[in-house]
């Protein structure tokens, strides 16, 4: 399919630490080390959403405890306050929410600067169409698959609506544009979120609550694989 001739080749699986124990991080890490690509590390204010998680000292950490590249997703009021913070720390990718930033491309240039990737999340309620122009300035679009703030909610397939958007934009105008999606991501919707053109996944429940956490990213892996060759 055409909308896919800008997707990135490799695909990125990437376990949500809210699923975790938040006591074991580094195991967590280390569970999975070998297995995916990315931690993601969700940032919650209980502002933007209602919840309060993980902030720069775990991060800080985090960083130190392993080499698997951090990608930080801010759900956080103000970030241009906060987010540039994450890349000094070392944070592979920083994504913060296109509702929450009054000048999105600015942070993006100011995220990269600093050295890491520039990511920008739309949530459950919100047109990507709005941003489809802004994403030559961004390495990473997230959609929410869920409404963001909290784990274990079930995947949304209408969501899959806004991959497709995204990837034929990207396409069009020859992006190389991680497209990550973030919710209900399981060994039974994550084949479809491929084959719309997704190519970067986030799972919690599904890698952590499984026996063997690398296992299951790896069997992940593979469902993703075989949905995007399919679909080429």
């Amino acid at each position: 399919m055409a909308q896919f001739q800008a997707a990135q080749a490799d695909t990125v699986i990437a376990p949500s630490l809210l699923a975790a124990d938040f006591a074991r991080l580094a195991e967590a890490a280390d569970a999975v080390e070998g297995a995916v690509d990315w931690l993601h590390v969700d940032v919650m204010d209980n502002h933007f959403v209602p919840n309060l998680t993980l902030g720069p000292p775990i991060v800080k950490s985090l960083k130190a405890a392993t080499d698997i590249p951090l990608d930080c997703h801010l759900m956080i009021e103000d970030p241009a306050r906060w987010a540039v913070g994450y890349a000094e720390l070392g944070a592979y990718n920083v994504t913060f929410h296109a509702e929450a930033s009054d000048d999105p491309v600015a942070l993006a240039k100011d995220l990269r600067a600093a050295g890491s990737k520039a990511g920008l999340a739309i949530d459950r309620d919100t047109a990507v169409e709005d941003y489809l122009d802004l994403l030559p300035e961004f390495d990473t679009l997230l959609i929410m698959t869920i409404k963001a703030g909290f784990g274990g909610q079930q995947f949304l397939p209408a969501m899959l609506d806004k991959v497709r958007a995204a990837r034929t934009h990207a396409a069009a105008g020859h992006l190389e544009l991680r497209i990550e999606v973030d919710g209900g991501i399981a060994d039974d919707t994550i084949a479809a979120a491929a084959e719309a053109g997704a190519d970067a996944f986030v799972a919690g429940t599904a890698v952590y609550g499984a026996a063997d956490p690398a296992d299951a990213a790896r069997r992940l892996r593979a469902r993703a694989d075989a949905a995007r060759s399919s679909s080429l």
